[in-house]
């Protein structure tokens, strides 16, 4: 009979697992990718996700491409030929795999690689040309968890293994592994610990038989505040990514430095970067430099309101392999720079050039341009070259002004050969001045001022295999066109002849489709006409993208955050008490998936706590002899634990009080009091502490210093993030953190510094001198009432009252009053709790009220 009931309960549970199955939301296929959306099981621990197509049969993916959003799971197939494919998802219930769910035929597509990266045999990255990985492939998985922890033992390497992946990509640097490397971004990932200059920074010794690829997984991988360039390199690619906020010692979004050859990179949005020293880069720096680099394939990437798109060429000279393409791109609303070229022969078609508020290309010192294709709308001077023609026309003065309007700083001309562009001036507030030469047109040919075989833009053909005559010269340099796209003895040109180019309509249809990320990213933003005039910084854009936090919840195999919750119902977790007075009762609250709560800290010097179970709370109560800090944390078998702390400041009788308080999160680094000299984090963070939620953060790091001057013996508090459990040094001594508090007694008065130990990010810093005069004690036993309050409250006390200053619970000053009043009117206030400091004679003293 035991048996029986075994076998049926078996039964009854293999029945449930099998029953659950998975709803799907989405899914489809895309650029040698497929994806699917899926809504969460309650039953389900983990997902196994399946692909099938092109002679692959249920292949598993990574558990680091499937990814929860809340409100539904994704997962991402990388890697994949064009063909048809299906997906299944499976749900792990009790340890057991479910029933699939499929998708139907999805269609993949391939990439277009008919450019100058992949000339003379070469295929830059760690794919093959069908898009599947090469052979003996590494794959790499960077997430915002792992960035500084991932590991990877590396051929050649001065230390194994290599941890970090700037020390991963460090090992490659010699050239010695020369297995495929493809390092997948998964989701928002802020600054690496590590890092040179802000970048990271690829190399591989030029060693022909390296490949390393970089690429973002899905539609919201991003870099964030830091940049990435490539140097001494060669087969590399760069994909599918976003750039933003990008705070490097370089500039650039990503800039390929020196010494590379092959190089791809596609499917990238470019947004700001952080504002520059030049005027010229207040949108950040270059976007999407090359300098010193050949055969080279920019495509299908998306610059918004970028300031400097694509600076080409340096101090390279004459070299007949300074070759790039630049292809399918969407130079949204940015201003100049599409390219900006010296010395290079560069193909540029099918991009789509839409509201640029400067110019689009522009050629120099000798480099060769093919522009075809392109549809320019409403683009100001759509190709210039430099010291003729439109870059030096005034059309106030009507003649040539090379003194005053010269875009390129005065460097000599290159030459611009252009065939089937389109020119769309669809609400003409740009001028589309573009001259061809010779042109007939009167307006290109003033008498004694302008001819358009001298003054003239580009040089059109009738045929795209048309040569541009020796006899059409730059008015600066005498510069000729070297033909390169017609010339047949340089195989690395074949492909432009054998191109059938997307007319200029097609082209834009298609880059909009597909240019930046996955299905054009997670950020979404939609310019208005006024932008395609303005180059100045679209506030509204730049506001977005500095406070961007991803949608992404958690990775498969990675922590699960926390659905615990913890909150000081009484909104006083810090306090200052008088010595000999018992303390205002703090009461904690935990709830959602927490089972239990911990008290580190107490009991202590007269303070201690009661918990309850029943009710989920901890009441903390008590006369303090000392100052005492602590921390409460909850506990549970699901979800990671979150934290709250509190300092309990004894004031001394003595000779003086007061406290300086800094909230990085409402002033940033300006202070009255604190020189603080260092970078904001540009990534809020989120902590409660003193009843505010702070989120904006100082960076600690080698450049940051924090000085001030005390009077008198005073405790110093700092706020870091509570997972910080780091030393921070003051005055050249090291202090430990506790849940990311670092609180410092009996600290001399003088001058003091603080400085870096461990990186950290510090939301608060507040310092309160400890004594009293033993006259004013009696002075400053102020009373509030009532509390809560309808509309005004009075103040009781012997002391002389100097102001009053009521907070929000964030710490933004919502009311200031001067002068002895002792009734205060708060009835224009919302409800809610404030903080209330009332500044007198006899010193400070704080409360929570609440607002009814």
């Amino acid at each position: 009979m035991k048996k029986l009931l075994l076998h049926i309960t078996l039964l009854l549970a293999s029945v449930q697992t099998w029953s659950q199955t998975v709803t799907i939301d989405e899914s489809g296929g895309w650029l040698e990718t497929a994806y699917v959306k899926w809504q969460p099981l309650v039953e389900a621990e983990s997902y196994n996700v399946y692909y099938t197509g092109n002679g692959v049969v249920n292949q598993k993916i990574d558990n680091t491409l499937i990814r929860s959003y809340g409100s539904y799971f994704r997962a991402d197939v990388l890697g994949l030929s064009a063909g048809t494919y299906t997906i299944d998802v499976k749900p792990v219930i009790s340890g057991v795999e479910g029933t699939a769910t499929s998708t139907g035929n999805m269609t993949v597509l391939a990439h277009d690689r008919t450019s100058f990266a992949f000339a003379n045999g070469r295929i830059p990255g760690a794919y093959k040309l069908d898009g599947t990985p090469k052979t003996d492939a590494v794959i790499l998985y960077i997430t915002e968890e792992t960035k500084n922890t991932v590991s990877m033992v590396v051929t050649g390497a001065t230390t194994n293994p290599c941890i970090g992946l700037q020390t991963i990509l460090d090992g490659f640097k010699k050239g010695s592994d020369t297995r495929p490397l493809i390092v997948r971004m998964v989701g928002q990932i802020t600054d690496p610990s590590y890092l040179l200059g802000g970048d990271v920074v690829i190399e591989n010794n030029n060693n022909a038989s390296s490949y390393i690829t970089l690429e973002g997984v899905g539609e919201d991988a991003v870099a964030d505040g830091w940049g990435i360039r490539v140097k001494n390199a060669t087969n590399i690619e760069i994909r599918n990514i976003g750039t933003i906020n990008c705070n490097s010692s370089e500039g650039d979004n990503i800039g390929l430095q020196q010494n590379n050859d092959y190089i791809w990179v596609h499917n990238v949005d470019f947004f700001y970067g952080d504002a520059g020293g030049d005027a010229d880069q207040a949108k950040g720096d270059g976007a999407l430099d090359c300098k010193k680099s050949k055969y080279v394939t920019f495509s299908y990437n998306h610059f918004w309101d970028s300031g400097k798109s694509n600076l080409l060429g340096l101090s390279e000279g004459v070299d007949t392999e300074l070759y790039i393409t630049y292809h399918h791109n969407w130079y949204d609303h940015s201003d100049s720079r599409h390219p900006r070229v010296r010395y290079y022969s560069a193909h540029i078609y099918n991009n789509y050039f839409d509201g640029n508020s400067k110019y689009g290309s522009g050629s120099t010192l000798g480099s060769s341009l093919f522009v075809e294709g392109n549809y320019f709308r409403n683009s100001k001077n759509p190709m210039m070259t430099s010291m003729q023609g439109t870059d030096v026309w005034n059309n106030s003065t009507q003649q040539n002004d090379p003194n005053n309007q010269g875009t390129f700083s005065g460097e000599d001309g290159g030459t611009i050969k252009a065939f089937n562009n389109t020119f769309d001036a669809d609400n003409g507030t740009n001028s589309m001045r573009f001259v061809a030469y010779g042109d007939p047109n009167p307006a290109y040919n003033i008498d004694g001022k302008i001819s358009s075989t001298i003054d003239f833009d580009a040089y059109v053909v009738t045929n795209r295999g048309d040569q541009v005559p020796s006899t059409v010269k730059s008015y600066a340099g005498a510069n000729i066109h070297n033909n390169f796209d017609t010339d047949a003895t340089k195989s690395a040109t074949d492909y432009i002849r054998s191109l059938v180019p997307d007319t200029p309509e097609v082209a834009k249809a298609k880059v909009i489709q597909y240019s930046g990320r996955m299905h054009g990213g997670d950020f979404k933003w939609t310019f208005v006409p006024s932008d395609d005039t303005s180059s100045a910084v679209n506030a509204p854009l730049k506001s977005a993208l500095v406070n961007y936090e991803t949608s992404l919840v958690y990775i498969q195999g990675e922590s699960v955050p926390s659905t615990h919750t913890l909150t000081v119902t009484t909104s006083n977790a810090s306090q200052d008490v008088i010595e000999g007075d018992a303390m205002e009762t703090i009461v904690f609250t935990w709830g959602g998936d927490a089972t239990d709560a911990t008290v580190n800290g107490l009991p202590a010097s007269g303070i201690s706590f009661v918990k309850d179970a029943g009710n989920k709370t901890i009441t903390i109560t008590g006369t303090p002899t000392d100052t005492v800090s602590y921390s409460i944390t909850t506990a549970g078998a699901t979800s990671t634990p979150i934290s709250e702390s509190g300092t309990i400041t004894v004031v001394i009788p003595g000779s003086t009080t007061g406290e300086e308080i800094h909230n990085f999160t409402v002033s940033e680094k300006v202070s009255s009091f604190y020189t603080i000299t260092g970078n904001m984090n540009s990534t809020n963070g989120s902590v409660s502490y003193d009843g505010l939620t702070l989120t904006r953060r100082l960076k600690i790091e080698s450049a940051t210093s924090i000085t001030y001057t005390t009077t008198a013996v005073s405790s110093l508090t700092l706020v870091f993030d509570s997972s910080f459990t780091g030393n921070i040094r003051l005055d050249n001594i090291d202090y430990a953190a506790s849940a990311g508090i670092v609180t410092i007694t009996n600290i001399p008065a003088g001058a003091h510094s603080i400085t870096k130990n461990n990186t950290a990010n510090l939301f608060y810093i507040k310092t309160v001198y400890n004594t009293l005069s033993l006259e004013k004690v009696e002075a400053l036993n102020l009373k509030l009432y009532p509390n809560p309050v309808t509309s005004t409250f009075q103040i009781a006390t012997q002391a002389k009252i100097e102001k009053v200053k009521v907070y929000s619970m964030v710490g933004a000053l919502v009311k200031s009053i001067e002068g002895n009043y002792k009734t205060i009117d708060i009835n224009n206030l919302n409800s809610g709790s404030y903080l209330l400091n009332v500044h007198t004679d006899a010193g400070v003293h704080k409360q929570i009220i609440i607002k009814k």
